[in-house]
């Protein structure tokens, strides 16, 4: 049996399940913000427990590789980097867009032709991407700010879900577009099974010691505001 660990941190969420064969043994899952570093580990140990596989019947470690929170995603992939390095098991990423379109093929209306899953990205910038209505990509991963210039040249034409925790920035302006819906997908390890063990099969996996996360944008360091740090 081929059981694999999944690690979601590439937004507020922090999310962990367990899979066996494709099919979900175990999930556990918060979204406080913040807690990634606190939880994640005691997360893994709980999946691990529900799920009744022991840490040494791994057979490997998939995580989201953004993009997304550039503290998630580090924290994310450091963990399971971690574990494949001691376990000496393969590293699988998932790529985090597509993982949240997987997820909302639940509340995909039948004639949907555009799938395009968005992560916040502060202010109204999004991260997003377009897949097809059967996740296949049809674009590159991009920053896009959600503007009167997206929307003009937003293809309104073709039945298209929004999804993800960005989307929402989409509701007052597209959302009464007649062929537009808009839902709740979050970021969750329970998305990224299929995707990973179908990685699994075809032995598509990561150099442990070299793989970095998709961050997309490059990190800019805020200015610090603790005393002594400034």
């Amino acid at each position: 049996m081929i059981k694999i660990l999944c690690i979601e941190t590439a937004t507020d969420i922090c999310s962990v399940a367990v899979s066996i064969d494709g099919v979900l043994a175990s999930l556990v899952e918060s979204n406080d913000q913040n807690s990634h570093s606190e939880k994640l580990t005691v997360f893994i140990e709980e999946a691990l427990a529900k799920a009744g596989v022991p840490l040494t019947e791994l057979s490997a470690v998939a995580v989201s590789m953004g993009p997304g929170s550039y503290t998630g995603l580090r924290i994310g992939v450091s963990t399971a980097k971690g574990f494949c390095f001691g376990l000496n098991i393969p590293l699988i990423a998932i790529p985090t867009l597509q993982s949240i379109a997987w997820g909302a093929k639940k509340f995909m209306p039948e004639n949907t032709e555009v799938i395009i899953p968005m992560i916040d990205a502060r202010r109204m910038e999004v991260y997003n991407a377009h897949y097809s209505s059967e996740i296949l990509p049809l674009n590159e991963v991009k920053a896009t700010v959600i503007d009167d210039e997206y929307i003009a040249q937003f293809d309104s034409s073709k039945n298209t879900l929004l999804c993800g925790n960005g989307a929402f920035k989409c509701v007052e302006s597209m959302g009464s577009l007649p062929n537009i819906t808009i839902v709740n997908s979050h970021c969750s390890a329970e998305n990224m099974i299929l995707l990973a063990q179908q990685k699994f099969d075809r032995e598509e996996f990561e150099s442990v010691p070299y793989f970095e996360p998709f961050y997309l944008k490059d990190y800019i360091a805020a200015q610090s505001y603790v005393k002594g740090l400034r």
